[in-house]
């Protein structure tokens, strides 16, 4: 028996799936009772019914950790660059089922991966807020009309994923319907202030001077745009795990631009609304928390609420774990650089960060995107190392 600290997400399948699925977990039900502070007991045999990754979440006793890769689909396979040849549209590519639901099985197909993630991208939803946007080769996300004034964010509309982007729910219930269960089916969004940063730049950005200035010298419309990137938001994750997510990974990459006391007004309190709403409807999705560079931000990234911390390879594995505390799932966090090492080293890596992450809520994972140019060999290689591995057969 293991215990927990409540209160606690137990992970499970969402509670409301679309017709034609039923939940795994209907017929093994936790017997968990708890009042804030109190410790309670609960089983820490892995359920049979879910797949490995949500089972290492919640806290259950797996024989390995699970593993994924973020970018897992992408340009550094053959065959994905095959797409881009007859599809060179990345907006194309990602708004198409067909296409969407291809791309997203590719490295499932290959390497079978415990997670298979939505080929998508966190700007998605900006058309169905009255932000256009584009994506173009060798410069990244564009949007042409940045929003920096009270009228531009008046304009921005309320998001309705069913109407905006139905292609993302049905290309999620095909995803469950094709792996079967023998991998976790995972969404993602993008958090308010990297969203905010994004429409308000018009892109990407090294220094991120314009949004600081609206931060800094019009803090209520910025604060008026992460309220409605915060609604929306919440709306997008319920939507996808009604639609087959059995988790989601909330992105909120560029929130360590901010120093931590600003990070406390423009993000923090956005993550947590966000949480907060989405456990109110599904109280046992996993979400999971990703911040490039946050080593910063630990302790205030657990304040949000989330399931599971993504940690980045500037944290040692160790360190991270004892500054989020062992209640907190981690993620993580090679650096995706190691890929192009030999195998032997890979391999190394491989057992040093399981060693540091225990064998108790940890996904194996690197601690950023895949690199373009990744040999594909040694994406294999991580794989096949990564599962063969069993706790009980690491040394100390």
């Amino acid at each position: 028996m293991g215990s927990i600290s409540c209160p606690v997400s137990l992970c499970s399948q969402p509670k409301s799936l679309k017709a034609g699925y039923r939940s795994r977990s209907s017929s093994r039900m936790l017997d968990v009772r708890c009042t804030v502070g109190e410790v309670v007991a609960e089983s820490s045999v892995a359920s049979a019914t879910e797949p490995l990754l949500i089972n290492a979440v919640r806290g259950e006793k797996v024989e390995r950790p699970p593993v994924w890769l973020m970018r897992q689909a992408g340009r550094y396979m053959k065959s994905y660059q095959m797409i881009c040849e007859r599809y060179p549209s990345f907006r194309e590519r990602s708004e198409n089922v067909d296409l969407v639901v291809e791309i997203s099985l590719q490295p499932w197909k290959v390497f079978k991966p415990d997670g298979v993630i939505l080929f998508s991208d966190i700007l998605t939803p900006l058309p169905g807020m009255n932000i256009p946007f584009d994506i173009l080769k060798g410069k990244g996300p564009v949007i042409h009309d940045p929003l920096r004034t009270a009228n531009d964010v008046a304009g921005v509309t309320e998001f309705v994923p069913e109407e905006s982007v139905p292609y993302v729910g049905e290309a999620l219930s095909i995803l469950r319907e094709e792996v079967k269960g023998e991998a976790a089916v995972l969404g993602f969004v993008g958090a308010p202030f990297t969203l905010a940063s994004y429409v308000v730049e018009g892109g990407s950005s090294k220094h991120f001077s314009k949004i600081k200035n609206l931060a800094f010298s019009q803090p209520k419309v910025l604060h008026a745009l992460l309220q409605k990137f915060t609604d929306s938001m919440s709306r997008y994750i319920k939507y996808q795990a009604d639609n087959g997510a059995q988790a989601v990974q909330i992105f909120d990459s560029w929130a360590t631009e901010l120093s931590p006391v600003d990070f406390e007004e423009f993000s923090l309190p956005y993550l947590k609304e966000i949480v907060a709403s989405v456990k109110k409807t599904h109280p046992h999705l996993p979400l999971i928390l990703y911040a490039s560079g946050s080593g910063g931000l630990l302790e205030r990234l657990r304040l949000t609420g989330v399931d599971v911390v993504s940690l980045d390879w500037t944290v040692d594995m160790w360190e991270g774990r004892r500054r989020l505390g062992l209640d907190v799932a981690v993620q993580g966090n090679i650096d995706p650089g190691v890929l192009f090492g030999s195998k032997e080293f890979i391999t190394k890596r491989i057992h040093d960060t399981i060693k540091k992450a225990g064998s108790d809520k940890h996904i194996l994972n690197l601690g950023h995107g895949i690199v373009v140019g990744t040999p594909e060999e040694n994406v294999a290689h991580f794989f096949e190392v990564a599962k063969d591995i069993r706790y009980s057969n690491l040394s100390s």
